[in-house]
């Protein structure tokens, strides 16, 4: 993804997968990547540690919008 920016930091990959969805379903590109926040804490576990969500430069402001309210729900 050219382009993209930081919407928000999740604790695991099972949550990156579920944000990025619903921010899928509203017609934003999305995707997740390994950070190297707490580097070594999962070794050997598949799928553990923080991600990185990130979001197209010009959706970020939308995202952000998705995310609050799916807090508030």
């Amino acid at each position: 993804m050219a382009g993209v920016t930081s919407l928000t930091m999740v604790p695991n990959e099972y949550e990156a997968e579920m944000l990025c969805a619903l921010l899928r379903t509203e017609g934003i590109t999305c995707a997740h990547r390994p950070t190297n926040f707490s580097v070594g804490s999962m070794d050997g576990m598949p799928g553990g540690g923080p991600r990185e969500i990130v979001v197209q430069e010009e959706d970020l402001a939308r995202a952000h919008e998705i995310l609050e309210a799916s807090r508030s729900d």
